[in-house]
């Protein structure tokens, strides 16, 4: 039996081991920062209005049918976002692939071999001792048949597969808020598509307008030709400016054609028709949006939350590869039936076998494998606090532009609008005095392409304007 002295060599090793693996290279830990301006404008008081456009589910926010239907639909059939799902299974399953790594692994098992020896062998010799004494002839060539429970477990003493089910753990819940960061955008991007398209509509409606003037004016043009009251270049020139006109008429149906087939592919369906309300997008009035607290953005926005979740996962991976350098203890155990024919598999307890072991082992020489792991692990924390501080820096920068952006617009769109007012009565007038001789043919042709270009201008600003709305109600975080 062992005696004292074997048990304290035993323990004077143990601590030797521990002692040397427990010497970890030291880090510089760097902590993220979390603080965020009190205001979105740097010199405006601090924001005490929690009111935010973000806790609206986008059914709240997209009051349009069309849309709605939109949305709903890539919602359930958009390719990217059935990808993303399928990413969160794959995150899932690794939490429980790290949970069943700290806990015993047991298996069932049957073998059966055969084996000669040599008889001047020494187990040759052997074996024939054993046949004269026992007066029973072992099979020859030997077999063997074995048949049993074999287990095997690693002592989780410095918790490090439970800190590396933590960090899988975390990492799905990143991927969650990654596929919420992706349907966000997907969101948003599908309003700002069919916003697109009804501008488009509103163009093309605009042109073909246009063009019956036109018309109506080179028909006019060439009456005053034959009177003599001009000339055969104004004619052409007029002639030109419709052809013009309806060259840009052919470039918006493709327009309107490729929007349609990029808001059916958002939506995950092969190409036909968008329903939608052309007329009424001249009533849309943008609306508007309740920003909140900028610390509302730590929250609210699903790639902070997820850079978040990240940087949790990274901190704990650090303390896995810490743990590379601490003594693992592995308990293994086998109990089962052996013996060399199968008749004899149940005659017990000859036949029973089992065994109970430990392993204690620490890393002592040639550590540098061990040592790299966990400075890289190091490396990818410091890595993941600057991506998370990058991405509240850029979420917060985000809606100070957006901010600005709208109120810029609003601005334009009352300018844009005086500008289109003057221009239409600019045409009329222009029709007139040409009409009495009073006033050149190129007036009125600048004029009525200023008008046109005017009018392009105006539904352009407006689609800007509720797209500015649509990205900000997307940066701040809504859209879920």
């Amino acid at each position: 039996m062992p005696s004292k002295f074997h048990y304290n060599i035993l323990a004077a090793i143990t601590m030797a081991l521990a002692a040397t693996a427990c010497k970890t290279p030291e880090l510089a830990v760097k902590t993220e920062s979390r603080a965020v301006p009190a205001s979105y404008a740097p010199s405006a008081p601090a924001t005490t209005d929690s009111t935010n456009a973000a806790r609206l589910s986008w059914q709240q926010f997209f009051t349009d049918p069309n849309l709605q239907t939109l949305i709903a639909s890539a919602l359930q059939r958009n390719q990217e976002l059935n990808i993303a799902l399928q990413e969160i299974e794959v995150a899932r399953n690794e939490i429980r692939a790290r949970q069943g790594e700290y806990l015993p692994f047991v298996s069932l098992g049957a073998r059966a071999d055969a084996e000669k020896v040599g008889r001047y062998t020494l187990q040759g010799a052997t074996e024939e001792q054993i046949d004269i004494k026992e007066g029973r002839r072992t099979p020859d060539p030997l077999t063997n048949f074995q048949l049993g429970a074999f287990a095997s477990w690693e002592v989780d003493i410095w918790h490090k597969l439970r800190n590396a089910r933590k960090a899988a753990a975390l990492r799905y819940l990143a991927t969650v808020e990654g596929k919420n960061f992706l349907t966000t955008n997907l969101i948003a991007e599908i309003a700002n598509s069919y916003y697109e398209l009804l501008a488009l509509d509103n163009q093309l409606a605009i042109v073909k307008q246009n063009i019956g003037i036109q018309t109506n004016a080179l028909e006019l043009v060439k009456l005053q030709k034959e009177a003599a009251r001009t000339t055969e270049l104004a004619v052409k020139r007029f002639e030109a400016q419709v052809q013009h006109s309806r060259a840009l008429q052919f470039k918006l149906e493709q327009s309107i054609v490729e929007t349609e087939n990029r808001l059916n592919y958002l939506a995950g369906r092969y190409p036909q028709p968008v329903a939608r309300n052309a007329q009424a997008f001249n009533d849309l009035l943008p609306p508007a949006v309740a920003t909140g607290q900028p610390a509302q953005l730590l929250a609210n926005r699903p790639d902070v939350r997820q850079a978040e979740q990240q940087l949790a996962a990274a901190k704990i991976d650090v303390q896995v590869a810490r743990a590379n350098f601490y003594p693992q203890l592995r308990l293994n155990g086998a109990v089962g039936l052996a013996a060399f024919t199968p008749g004899l598999l149940a005659s017990t307890p000859q036949s029973v076998l089992y065994g109970l072991g430990a392993d204690l082992a620490a890393p002592l020489f040639n550590r540098n494998g061990i040592k790299a792991l966990y400075l890289n692990a190091n490396a990818l924390q410091t890595q993941a606090v600057y991506r998370y501080e990058k991405t509240v820096l850029n979420a917060y920068i985000e809606v100070a532009n957006q901010l600005s952006n709208i109120s810029n617009l609003a601005k334009s769109y009352d300018a844009k609008a005086r500008e289109v007012a003057a221009l239409n009565q600019s045409v009329d007038i222009s029709n007139s005095l040409f009409r009495s001789a009073r006033a050149e043919y190129t007036e009125v042709l600048f004029t009525q392409r200023e008008a046109l270009e005017s009018k392009f201008d105006l539904i352009e600003t407006k689609m800007q304007q509720l797209n500015a709305s649509v990205n900000m109600y997307r940066i701040l975080g809504g859209g879920r």
